[in-house]
C-alpha cells in the first residue's frame, strides 16, 4: 500500500464514523486533543497521547487541536506552529495540509472555535488545562466523563455504541499491534536466561516495539513477583525456580492497543507444582475463550473462569467442597479475585475514562460480591468487539491473610496443601479475542500459551 492509499484508507474511515455519529445525535460535538504535560520544568514534557476519543474521528495524534463535528461535517481547529519552533522540531504540516489528510471540511486557527461552540456536547480530557480550556470556550462547567449530563450523556452514549464493534480501519491497526506484541513476548522469553534482572526482560520486549515505530500501550509489567498485579517495578533478580509474568502490549502510532500476557519459568522449566497451577489457568483461559461468541454474555465467561479455576483447585487439593458452592461463595477470588478480562481498542481498557458507562449495559451496575466486583465489561458480545481473555491464579498475601477471609472460607482451603505450592506467586494467561459473526478470532493466537511450548521458547538462549 502507498502512502497515498494509506491516507485514502483513513479519509474514508474517518468519514464513515462521523456520518455514522450523525445518525445517532442531531447537535454539534467539540473533541479535544489535549497537551502535552510539563515534567519539572515547561520545554521537559510527557510523552503526548491524544484523547481517544479526539483520534477515533481525527485519526492523527495532533496536540493541542479541536474537532467540530455535525451532520457527518468537520472542522478542524489547529494553529500552525510558529516560525520559531522549525530551530527545535523542525518543519511542521500546517493546518490546511492536515487537515486534507484527515477529511476536513474546513480548518481554523483554534481562536475561531469559541464562535463555533454554541450548544456543543464534549467528553472532558484528562488534562487539567485543556478542561479548563473546554469549559471556557463551552461556557459551562464540565463534569468527569464518567457522570455526564444532558447532551453530553447523549453524546457519550453513542460515541459508546459506535466504539463497542471495531470497523475495518480500527481492526486493520489492532492486528498491527497484536502482531508486534507477539514478536515482544516472543523475545522476551528468549532474553530470559542472559538477562540479570527483570529490566533485561522488558528492554528485549519494549525494544521490539519501539523498533516498529510503535509504543507501548501501558506500563509494562515484568516482575517475578506476579502476585503483584500492576507492578512497575523491573530491579529484582531473576532466579531459578521463579516465574516471570510479563504483561506488555504494543499501541500503534494512532493509538490502537493490544493487550498480552505470558507467565514462564526463568530456569526454562516448570517445576511439578508450578505446572500444575499453570496448566488449571491455562484450562480457564482455553474454554473461556471458546465460548466468546454473539450474543453470549461477558459475565457467564467470567463465572466459567471461575468454576474451572475452583474446579482446578479442589483437583490439586487447594480448596474443598462442591465447585458450585464454592464459587457461589467466592472462594476461588481468593486466588482469582480480578475479572476475566475487559474491551481493546484505542484504550488498553478502552472508555474506561468513561466509568461503566461502556463496560456495563445500560441499567446494569457493579456486583458487590468479592468475586465479580472487579468485572470490567458485563454486556452481551456482538461482531467486532475486541475483549481481552485473562484468567489467572495470585498467591496475594493481603487477600490470604485478611483475617475475615481467613474466617470466612476457613473450611474451604486446606492451607497446609496450599504451602506446598509456594513457589507459585503469580500466574496468568492473556489473549485478545475477536468476536466475529459466527465466533471468535484470537489476534494473538500465535504466541503459544501450551506449557511445553513456552519452555522451549524461553529455552531458546540456553
Amino acid at each position: 500500500m502507498t502512502i497515498t492509499q494509506g491516507y485514502d484508507l483513513l479519509t474514508n474511515t474517518l468519514q464513515q464514523r462521523r456520518q455514522k455519529l450523525a445518525s445517532l445525535i442531531n447537535f454539534p460535538v467539540i473533541l479535544w486533543s489535549g497537551r502535552s504535560i510539563p515534567r519539572n520544568y515547561p520545554a521537559l514534557t510527557y510523552p503526548f497521547r491524544a484523547s481517544s476519543h479526539f483520534l477515533y474521528f481525527a485519526g492523527l495524534p495532533l496536540e493541542n487541536a479541536a474537532i467540530r463535528l455535525e451532520s457527518g461535517k468537520l472542522e478542524l481547529f489547529l494553529d500552525d506552529a510558529p516560525a520559531s519552533s522549525t530551530l527545535w522540531h523542525g518543519e511542521m504540516p500546517k493546518r490546511a495540509e492536515i487537515a486534507e489528510l484527515i477529511g476536513a471540511d474546513a480548518a481554523f486557527p483554534m481562536a475561531e472555535l469559541k464562535a463555533r461552540s454554541t450548544n456543543a456536547a464534549t467528553i472532558a480530557v484528562q488534562d487539567s488545562w485543556t478542561q479548563l480550556q473546554q469549559s471556557q470556550i463551552l461556557g459551562r462547567p464540565l463534569v468527569p466523563p464518567n457522570s455526564p449530563t444532558g447532551i453530553d450523556l447523549e453524546l457519550t452514549q453513542a460515541i459508546v455504541s459506535l466504539r463497542l464493534s471495531h470497523d475495518a480501519g480500527s481492526l486493520a491497526e489492532l492486528r498491527q499491534a497484536a502482531a508486534v506484541t507477539v514478536e515482544a513476548h516472543k523475545a522476551g522469553m528468549a532474553a530470559t536466561r542472559n538477562a540479570q534482572i527483570e529490566a533485561g526482560v522488558r528492554a528485549a520486549m519494549e525494544s521490539v516495539i519501539i523498533s516498529k515505530n510503535m509504543t507501548y500501550a501501558y506500563p509494562s509489567i515484568v516482575t517475578v513477583h506476579g502476585e503483584v498485579l500492576h507492578s512497575e517495578h523491573y530491579h529484582n533478580p531473576l532466579q531459578t525456580g521463579d516465574l516471570l509474568l510479563a504483561d506488555v502490549g504494543a499501541e500503534t502510532s494512532t493509538g490502537w492497543a493490544a493487550d498480552v500476557t505470558r507467565t514462564w519459568p526463568v530456569s526454562g522449566k516448570f517445576s511439578p507444582t508450578q505446572r500444575a497451577i499453570y496448566d488449571v489457568v491455562l484450562a480457564a483461559h482455553d474454554a473461556c475463550i471458546d465460548k466468546v461468541s454473539p450474543g453470549v454474555e461477558y459475565q457467564d465467561i467470567h463465572l466459567l473462569a471461575a468454576r474451572i479455576m475452583a474446579e482446578g483447585l479442589v483437583d490439586l487439593g487447594i480448596l474443598r467442597g462442591n465447585v458450585e458452592d464454592l464459587v457461589e461463595m467466592d472462594a476461588h477470588a481468593l486466588f482469582f479475585v480480578h475479572g476475566i478480562g475487559h474491551l481493546i481498542g484505542l484504550d488498553v481498557h478502552d472508555m474506561e475514562d468513561l466509568g461503566d458507562l461502556a463496560g456495563y449495559e445500560e441499567g446494569r451496575t457493579r456486583s458487590s460480591r468479592f468475586g465479580l466486583g472487579f468485572l470490567r465489561l458485563n454486556r452481551v458480545l456482538r461482531p467486532g468487539m475486541l475483549v481481552s481473555i485473562e484468567p489467572g491464579f495470585y498467591q496475594v498475601p493481603a487477600i490470604l491473610n485478611n483475617p475475615e477471609n481467613l474466617a470466612k472460607y476457613e473450611d474451604c482451603v486446606k492451607w497446609e496443601e496450599l504451602e506446598k505450592f509456594a513457589d507459585v506467586r503469580g500466574i496468568r494467561i492473556e489473549d485478545d479475542i475477536l468476536v466475529t459473526e459466527k465466533g471468535r478470532e484470537v489476534l494473538t493466537g500465535k504466541l503459544p500459551t501450551k506449557a511445553p511450548e513456552i519452555e522451549e521458547l524461553v529455552a531458546v538462549n540456553t
